[in-house]
């Protein structure tokens, strides 16, 4: 019988990204965002239904007027950008060019001047150069895309003077769902997901942290002017680059894309979770 005690959750958090990244022939989460107009369709998203998923987020956090705030993976502002008007600063940790660019035209267009952004994967990130440490909450949301997810919480501790908040997936997401159905015929290879929040939470467990766990249905919704546009935006999640790729696709989408107000869209049901915990509540090693 194996020893639960033995296992090493890193090395399996590890491995499950490593076979994600082989299976999507190295396609790079954040390289998906590279493209401008990707970043504006995922802002898109949580405009409208999604403004009561962020509305929550906001409500759950521990803020003040005087808080500082580290928003890991911030992409095109999503919290950032409500959260500077709630606390005294924020610092947005972004690697995509799109994503931060977003940013960026928010920033400027509604005139913030307490938002702080450092365009660098949170693995790269120099605590003493890159940040204004500490900071009251530190928020990784649904951007645990770190191939060594320890040494990533190790580096939120490092930062945080009181609260950790951790974002992330339980079972399979939608696009989980969406990628294994056309991975093989697309590439010829087995599609296999990113880990999800049970290695994250026996991860946490082992290192003396013991969070707070909120499970968050969501209904997962992309939406388009018109399916070329849905084409278009799906290619680079896809690493689509042949023609007969291309129609793999549209066939694929011509079965799932529903129209709605006008628009067109993609829907799917994803399980959100939320971890967090009060940073030397627990015996962290």
């Amino acid at each position: 019988m194996m020893n639960k005690d033995t296992i090493d959750w890193n090395d399996i958090w590890k491995e499950q990204m490593l076979m994600q990244n082989q299976s999507q022939h190295a396609v790079d989460c954040a390289a998906i965002w590279d493209k401008k107009e990707n970043a504006q369709l995922f802002l898109k998203m949580f405009q409208g239904k999604g403004e009561k998923l962020i509305e929550n987020t906001l409500k759950d956090l521990p803020l003040t007027p005087e808080s500082r705030v580290l928003d890991i993976g911030a992409g095109p502002g999503t919290l950032a950008i409500p959260l500077s008007e709630m606390v005294s600063h924020v610092t947005a940790v972004e690697p995509s060019p799109g994503m931060i660019s977003v940013l960026q035209d928010q920033i400027a267009e509604n005139e913030i001047g307490n938002i702080k952004c450092v365009h660098k994967r949170w693995e790269d990130v120099e605590i003493g150069s890159d940040l204004e440490a500490p900071y009251d909450v530190v928020i990784a949301s649904y951007s645990l895309g770190m191939p060594d997810i320890k040494e990533a919480v190790r580096k939120m501790e490092a930062v945080s003077s009181r609260y950790v908040y951790i974002y992330w997936f339980a079972g399979e997401t939608s696009w989980d769902i969406n990628f294994k159905a056309l991975w093989p015929s697309l590439h010829g290879t087995n599609y296999y997901p990113a880990p999800k929040c049970d290695v994250l939470y026996n991860v946490l467990y082992r290192m003396g942290i013991y969070p707070h766990i909120n499970v968050i249905p969501f209904e997962h919704i992309h939406s388009f002017s018109s399916e070329e546009e849905a084409v278009d935006h799906f290619k680079s999640y896809f690493n689509i680059t042949e023609q007969h790729q291309d129609a793999i696709l549209r066939d694929y989408l011509k079965d799932h894309l529903e129209e709605e107000a006008g628009n067109i869209i993609l829907r799917g049901l994803t399980t959100r979770v939320k971890m967090w915990w009060e940073k030397g509540c627990g015996s962290y090693e």
